[in-house]
């Protein structure tokens, strides 16, 4: 379902701290600024509105789906600024005691909420020197989300779920948005091919808003949130620190990908 002709997009990197009122102030800042300059999809990363000291800070911040401090912010700035948006992620309540789902919300121009993305794949790595266990604190979600827009088929990943490509297969989209918080130990060796590849088998356009820089709790992620067309060429990129990168996303170049090289059609299962 391809019914644009022509998107500007933007992507918003941040260098988040556990000072939820200063990151949303932030954020708000480089909405503004990419509103301003012509975007009309914008993207937040993931834990865009605290990255704490320890995992279990975002927990005092869960909220109901549907109401709550960080919602309303996410609402309000879609139709303040008339964009549509993709909020990162936020923590909301799971039901399940010192678990939270790390979740993705898509709101419209007029405010309202379109689509729904709990993280399926729970990042658990331990390589010596860095620990992380996003499953003592996170409950998975239970199942992948597309949704049509006026800027065709989105699908909706976060971060790990980057290199499971069987979730990328599960229905084709137009455009995938990947908001993240890749470490920069794994973000070097693998960021930038896990989503040209994306992009590439796909045959898709991929939006990665990522944190990028060093946090004043001592963790380091990556950056480099970028825009990639379905050829898997990098329209552009923003290495680090915070900022907005944005792109023009023409229709007529995903068609023609798929037409020349009707890769998707090809498939035999």
């Amino acid at each position: 379902m391809t019914v644009f002709s022509t998107l500007q997009a933007a992507v918003v990197q941040m260098v988040s701290t556990p000072d939820v009122v200063g990151n949303l102030a932030v954020a708000a800042r480089l909405l503004q600024q990419g509103a301003a300059a012509g975007a009309s999809l914008l993207v937040l990363p993931e834990y865009f509105a605290i990255m704490g000291a320890r995992d279990t800070d975002k927990l005092a911040h869960a909220e109901p789906f549907g109401r709550g401090p960080l919602q309303d912010f996410l609402a309000g700035q879609a139709k303040s600024l008339g964009i549509w948006l993709v909020g990162g992620t936020i923590p909301l309540t799971s039901g399940q005691p010192g678990k939270v789902f790390n979740s993705t919300l898509v709101f419209t121009p007029a405010g309202d909420v379109v689509a729904r993305y709990d993280k399926l794949h729970l990042f658990d790595f331990d390589s010596g020197s860095e620990c992380f266990r996003e499953s003592d604190t996170i409950q998975p979600g239970s199942e992948p989300v597309l949704f049509d827009s006026p800027f065709g088929r989105i699908g909706l990943a976060i971060c790990y779920d980057l290199r499971f490509p069987e979730l990328f297969r599960r229905d084709r989209a137009d455009l995938w948005i990947i908001p993240a918080a890749f470490t920069a130990t794994t973000g070097r060796a693998h960021w930038e091919v896990l989503l040209r590849a994306r992009a590439i088998e796909n045959q898709c356009f991929v939006l990665a808003s990522g944190q990028g820089g060093q946090h004043p709790t001592g963790r380091e992620t990556f950056g480099h949130s970028m825009l990639i067309d379905p050829w898997g060429q990098v329209l552009a990129c923003l290495p680090q620190g915070e900022g907005v990168v944005m792109a023009e996303l023409k229709a007529s170049q995903l068609e023609r990908t798929r037409r020349i090289l009707p890769a998707l059609a090809h498939r035999r299962l």
